[in-house]
């Protein structure tokens, strides 16, 4: 979580994750404030962290990226350093509408990042690079 988010949430998340280190208690007791500020992705994103679907992909180099399986069944690659997801719902309403701050798949990377939810996966440079040459494809 960089500094492309809103401070208010920014803070949530913070919250969250300093909860789930500290108690390990479930997401209820912050489900309204992340309706409040996510809005409609908040409960399909909570649902994508509860089936397990955010993986973290890290190469040797450090470089990390996030696999979100949508609820699709699609994998869509998100990056949480730049705030960004390759879904249509992001290109659309966040980047062209600015109608939400992010879509279902990077929020429950957040999430997942706060509640310890990821799924971990370590590949070679040459695999991580075969997943962006892939993404690149198929938005061209």
């Amino acid at each position: 979580m960089g500094s492309t988010l809103p401070a208010v949430a920014e803070e949530l998340l913070r919250e969250i994750k300093k909860a789930f280190q500290e108690t390990s208690h479930g997401i209820a007791t912050f489900s309204f404030r992340l309706k409040f500020i996510f809005g409609p992705c908040a409960v399909p994103a909570l649902d994508l962290v509860d089936q397990r679907s955010v993986t973290r992909v890290t190469a040797p180099s450090g470089r990390i990226l996030y696999q979100v399986l949508g609820s699709s069944g699609k994998l869509y690659t998100c990056y949480s350093s730049c705030h960004f997801c390759t879904c249509p719902a992001f290109g659309f309403s966040v980047l062209q509408k600015s109608e939400s701050l992010l879509c279902k798949h990077i929020l429950a990377v957040y999430l997942s990042q706060a509640m310890g939810a990821c799924q971990e996966l370590t590949v070679s440079e040459e695999q991580l690079t075969s997943i962006l040459l892939a993404e690149e494809e198929e938005e061209g």
